[in-house]
């Protein structure tokens, strides 16, 4: 017979459908289970839509409603206990008269934070917490970041060849495979926005997108402070939103926007990332991956300013070059896998 464990799973597996497309929300996932029968499943699809719990009840045959006052509800996360995008979810539980439910954790949010599952003790439903707690804190570990810090999750990515190479200064070097550049794709869809310096900017010419990937794109954000970037780069197409922090350019601009912070003010204080993080809050962007280059990911450790480090490595030798990044000392290795004949590492805070 399944245990708890097993649909919490099923929880998680469900929720990951979400990514890219509920941030700054969390991923949550939701299946409703009657005598080990599932009645019905589902998951938070779109931020500012139905939530999980929602879509689960709904999924439910209507022969079988009258099922939800037997069943057991499981949860990633705490249900809502107020009025945001949608209602409270905590209400439509009561409304059915669902009689147990069981989450794996509970919403940092202080709008909620509990005041749910009392709610439901209250009303005499059975609750249990808990289950694969720290599991499901890493599935949302953007969104824990998002509540808890109050800024976007920050992740820092590269890509390095086997004796730790970025690559050869003023040339674009590709390092890893067409398989491992897939997985990049993928990793902007699930990003709000992906930044970049000058130097990549220019010297790679990045589009920055996801076309190698289905899902919704990034917001591209490129360092420009000295106004170096080509009109004709990439970067400067107006495809998709884009943030240039430098001087604004001629051109009628529908998704391009200029923010002007003048160099000396964004060199050797760090200032322009301490104002990129307010501007992303603002704009609800709950995640953003740092692609690079070397210089841009030693300013965030510099400062100690990342939650995530994601690192593609290539069995190939480059023998000299730009040198990566040394890993920070408390830095925690989470995973580790091969795509192709490339690793890929993952390791975020303690």
């Amino acid at each position: 017979m399944p245990a708890a464990e097993d649909y919490i799973r099923r929880c998680f597996t469900l929720a990951r459908l979400g990514a890219g497309y509920v941030s700054p929300n969390p991923m949550v996932g939701a299946v409703i289970v009657y005598e080990d029968r599932i009645l019905g499943e589902g998951w938070h699809q779109r931020y500012g839509e139905a939530h999980a719990e929602v879509n689960a009840i709904t999924s439910v045959k209507p022969v079988e409603r009258p099922l939800l006052r037997r069943a057991t509800l499981y949860c990633s996360l705490e249900p809502c206990a107020h009025h945001g995008k949608t209602p409270p979810c905590v209400d439509l539980l009561l409304k059915e008269e669902i009689p147990e439910v069981v989450v794996s954790n509970t919403d940092p949010n202080p709008l909620v934070s509990g005041k749910s599952l009392a709610r439901l003790r209250a009303a005499g439903v059975r609750v249990r917490t808990g289950v694969l707690e720290r599991e499901g804190r890493y599935l949302n570990r953007a969104f824990f970041t998002w509540i808890l810090q109050r800024r976007s999750h920050i992740i820092l990515k590269w890509a390095q060849s086997a004796d730790g190479f970025l690559g050869r200064p003023g040339e674009r070097t590709p390092i890893t495979s067409p398989l491992a550049q897939r997985l990049t794709h993928r990793w902007r869809t699930e990003a709000d926005a992906v930044l970049v310096g000058t130097r990549t900017a220019v010297v790679d010419n990045p589009r920055l997108d996801n076309r190698h990937y289905f899902g919704p794109p990034p917001l591209r954000i490129a360092l420009d402070f000295e106004g170096k970037l080509l009109l004709s780069a990439h970067l400067l197409d107006d495809s998709q939103p884009t943030w240039i922090l430098g001087p604004e350019r001629p051109g009628r601009w529908k998704n391009t926007y200029f923010w002007h912070v003048p160099a000396r003010q964004a060199e050797g204080r760090r200032w322009w990332i301490s104002f990129l993080l307010e501007k992303l809050r603002e704009a609800e962007k709950g995640i953003l991956l740092v692609e690079g280059g070397a210089d841009i990911l030693r300013q965030f450790f510099e400062l100690d300013c990342w939650d995530e480090i994601r690192v593609l490595q290539s069995p190939f030798y480059l023998h000299h070059g730009i040198e990566a990044p040394r890993l920070p000392e408390i830095a925690v290795l989470q995973e580790e896998w091969r795509v192709g004949n490339d690793i890929v590492r993952l390791w975020t805070r303690p």
